[in-house]
């Protein structure tokens, strides 16, 4: 099946200086900016500040917006409508980001619209802006000055599958274009090594001499298993029933001493597995713990492969998603800046990234690699995700991704209060222990 048509709007090389005649106030607040694209979440990003004399501009991306082939059509056809091109805006701010008592703390020093006719961009890369223009004077005596940037957009076709059900209700996986439907995977949930957990159960039971200590141990067991989440794994199989890809929880998810909540300083852990040689070969590792305000948190890393020179894990991913609203699990290397109006977006990819120029995952990924979404926490989650075309040479691939997206949508229930009971499909069977 062919890939969903997708188009990527990027903005990189963002650089700001001031005129000899109207330099900048002496004092060294630093600059950043606000990236608006019609009703897309607005993105925020640092803006570094270069000498006259300084012709170099730092080579990187600031902000990315992803059109799907609906919100692309709409915007083209709206332009062709009323004549008039969708509008790129970028507000350019003195000061740090944030807000203080409701009010900004930044300085609005101007702004620039520039105008995108995105026409045939489905098909070909189209550049906009690449150089400097001039900043519009927002009020009497700001620093004239003007902005570097390059605008351009590109065609990012992504491949779309979707969770038939809840991870953990073990669904088929398909893939979507357009109305199409087509199965390509199916999932299986289960708790790893949950036999040889009855096994001991039994054994120890057995030992005991007396009701009453056999009582005692039960309850123990029960206390023991009601304060940790251990043991789930999920294993994706391609229609011919072959395992392709796997997540095992690896760590277990408890609460801290004193809490009922899984802290940052203990987070639960998950591997995503591949095959390999007749066996599971470790991919990545995601971890995950449970914020202040209610928010997942998240760091998932690249394992070394040998066969590309990698010696370090390397963070592709490090946020925190809500768990009220939910939102999106997204993997983006060149996302530079931080989407600030929308609640449940998930990436801050500009502090959350370790990739170096010279790593040895940029071998292996690069632009937008994948994203996922999450429900909040009690509503029914069937995850869909995108995954770049670039990143899939063969299924098992494809099913790496789907496996992760999986291991983070069940981190939603494994990092729930352990005040709060879980769903039956998530209790294993083995806590009610048989004489």
């Amino acid at each position: 099946m062919d890939p969903c048509t997708f188009v990527r709007i990027v903005i990189r090389n963002l650089a700001l200086k001031f005129s000899a005649v109207h330099p900048p106030s002496s004092d060294s607040s630093p600059c950043f900016c606000k990236i608006k694209l019609n009703s897309f979440p607005t993105q925020i990003a640092s803006l570094p500040l270069i000498s006259r004399d300084d012709g170099h501009v730092p080579s990187l991306a600031a902000a990315s917006f992803s059109l799907n082939k609906s919100q692309f059509d709409k915007l083209v056809e709206k332009s062709s409508t009323t004549r008039k091109p969708s509008c790129l805006k970028i507000d350019i701010y003195r000061g740090w980001r944030g807000d203080t008592c409701g009010l900004n703390c930044g300085k609005l020093l101007g702004s620039v619209s520039l105008p995108l006719d995105l026409k045939g961009a489905e098909s070909r890369n189209c550049v906009f802006q690449n150089g400097w223009v001039s900043i519009g004077e927002c009020e009497k005596g700001t620093s004239s000055a003007i902005l570097h940037l390059n605008v351009r957009a590109e065609p990012d076709p992504r491949f779309v599958f979707q969770f038939d059900g809840e991870p953990e209700c073990s669904p088929q996986v398909f893939q979507i274009n357009g109305n199409i439907r087509q199965p390509v995977f199916t999932c299986k949930f289960s708790f790893r090594n949950s036999g040889d957990r009855n096994l001991r159960s039994r054994s120890s039971l057995s030992e005991q001499s007396t009701p009453r200590s056999w009582l005692s141990s039960l309850k123990i067991d029960k206390e023991q298993h009601a304060k940790e989440r251990k043991g789930w794994s999920i294993i994706i199989h391609d229609l011919s029933g072959s395992p392709v890809a796997a997540a095992s929880m690896v760590t277990p998810f408890v609460p801290s001493p004193g809490t009922d909540r899984v802290s940052r300083s203990n987070p639960g852990a998950w591997l995503i597995l591949r095959p390999g040689y007749g066996t599971w070969k470790p991919w990545g590792r995601l971890e995950a713990w449970r914020e202040r305000g209610d928010h997942l948190g998240y760091r998932f890393e690249l394992l070394p492969d040998a066969s590309t020179g990698g010696i370090d894990t390397i963070t592709l991913a490090n946020s925190t998603i809500s768990t009220k609203n939910g939102g999106k699990f997204t993997i983006d290397i060149n996302a530079g800046a931080t989407p600030v109006s929308s609640p449940s977006s998930s990436f801050d990819f500009g502090s959350g990234c370790d990739i170096g120029s010279g790593s040895w995952a940029q071998l292996l990924y690069e632009g937008f690699v994948m994203s996922s979404t999450l429900e909040g926490v009690g509503r029914c989650s069937k995850p869909e995700v995108e995954v770049g075309v670039q990143h899939v040479s063969c299924t098992e691939d494809a099913a790496a991704f789907v496996a992760l997206a999986a291991a983070v949508d069940l981190s939603m229930d494994a990092c729930r209060l352990f005040s709060h009971k879980l769903r039956k499909e998530l209790r294993q069977q083995s806590q009610e222990f048989v004489v």
